[in-house]
């Protein structure tokens, strides 16, 4: 197995928060060195689907169609309440008159799972436009789509472009199931090993709690990569996505992981493989 390991994540704060400190060198990973190649969400999830990295974060809804070769960490998602993706529209727009097209963060990914399950549930008839998530607000906002779903920190401006919020996906996951949003995740290449894996979670979570006790020492690093460069912005965005789920997906997580997988599965036709999805407590 060789000491170099690929890694995916996305340049979003959050997760530059957790993984600031393995890629800045500041703590180091007893499973081996860490290549770090950032990329949008989508572009992340096509990744893992390809020849892929040996880690990725992926969104979940990506994650079951790649759980024959991985499986998922416990420490380093995106997971909790009140994070989901916005349906945002220009005001006046009605979510049961929307007919047009509906910009979208990528077809593999959490939010427009809960889009095409919020669709069939209100028979919308609609054309999803795919494009990179920070395309979407501009897009909407010039009329080229009807509406479109926001996520990352792009829920904290939606003002800015003179949008508003049509549903809260995930005030209604939350109220559809009595779980906490399963956004993004970690996954690792099975073929690492059940002790290399547990030192890759291990890390990931150690790397948390240096970026919340030392936040000084990674927040160069967050800030190279954000698209919202207001600090204020780039805080809360860290606030909301990273969360205790953050650092162990807990059982409550894992029951709300497991109800999103088996939508994904259900609504892409993927079968999830027998035994076990997630890395064991």
């Amino acid at each position: 197995m060789p000491a170099q390991l690929s890694i995916g994540i996305s340049p979003c704060p959050n997760d530059t928060f957790i993984f600031g400190g393995l890629a800045l060198g500041l703590i180091g990973c007893e499973a081996g060195d860490l290549d770090f190649r950032l990329g949008d969400v989508e572009e992340l999830n096509n990744w893992a689907a390809g020849n892929g990295p040996d880690v990725c974060k992926v969104s979940v809804a990506a994650a079951a169609g790649l759980l024959d070769e991985y499986v998922l960490l416990r420490a380093g998602g995106a997971l909790g309440w009140g994070v989901g993706p916005i349906l945002a529209g220009v005001p006046g727009t009605r979510l049961d008159g929307l007919r047009g097209k509906v910009a979208v963060p990528g077809m593999r990914t959490t939010a427009t799972l809960l889009f095409s399950m919020l669709a069939d549930e209100h028979g919308l008839d609609v054309s999803l436009e795919e494009m990179v998530y920070n395309e979407i607000m501009p897009s909407v906002s010039q009329g080229r789509c009807q509406a479109g779903l926001v996520i990352h920190e792009g829920r904290f401006v939606l003002g800015e472009y003179g949008l508003e919020c049509l549903q809260d996906m995930g005030e209604w996951w939350e109220k559809r199931t009595g779980l906490p949003l399963p956004l993004g995740c970690i996954v690792a290449r099975r073929s690492l090993g059940e002790a290399r894996l547990r030192l890759l979670d291990k890390c990931i979570r150690a790397s948390i709690l240096l970026a919340r006790n030392q936040l000084d020492a990674v927040w160069p690093f967050i800030v190279r990569h954000a698209q919202e460069m207001d600090p204020g912005v780039i805080r809360e965005h860290i606030d909301t996505f990273v969360t205790d789920y953050s650092l162990d997906v807990g059982q409550e997580g894992e029951g709300a992981v497991a109800t999103l997988l088996r939508e994904a599965a259900k609504l892409s036709g993927a079968r999830l493989p027998e035994g076990n999805l997630l890395l064991g407590a």
